[in-house]
């Protein structure tokens, strides 16, 4: 939960904006979200099943990029609309469901950021 808060209040105040001499090296939590996403995720947002949002798919996620973190990990805990709680896999941790919405997020909107 810090290291989440952490991350909040970087994104926030405007650190976490890529620097050109950052590595390009994905982080643990980025393959942690990748691996999660194709084995529990990608079921119905690889092609935006039951209104889900696809991943890649700039415009089915722009209205919901202001949301961010906060809300769209909330409704991935939780589940939300037709979409279970953790997509459907109890055995996920909160911070694997963590993972996975950066995961997607970054994946489709890299050049964005919440304000």
């Amino acid at each position: 939960m810090v290291r989440f808060l952490i991350l909040v209040i970087a994104v926030a105040a405007g650190c976490a904006r890529p620097d050109s001499n950052a590595s390009t090296t994905p982080t643990q939590e980025m393959l942690q979200g990748q691996r999660v996403y194709e084995n529990v995720c990608a079921a119905c947002h690889a092609q935006g099943l039951d209104g889900a949002p696809a991943i890649g798919d700039r415009e089915d996620w722009t209205s919901r990029f202001e949301l961010w973190v906060a809300v769209l990990e909330e409704h991935a805990k939780e589940g939300y609309l037709a979409m279970p709680a953790k997509g459907g896999d109890p055995s996920l941790s909160d911070q694997e469901v963590t993972a996975a919405v950066e995961y997607m997020l970054t994946q489709t909107l890299p050049d964005r950021r919440p304000e």
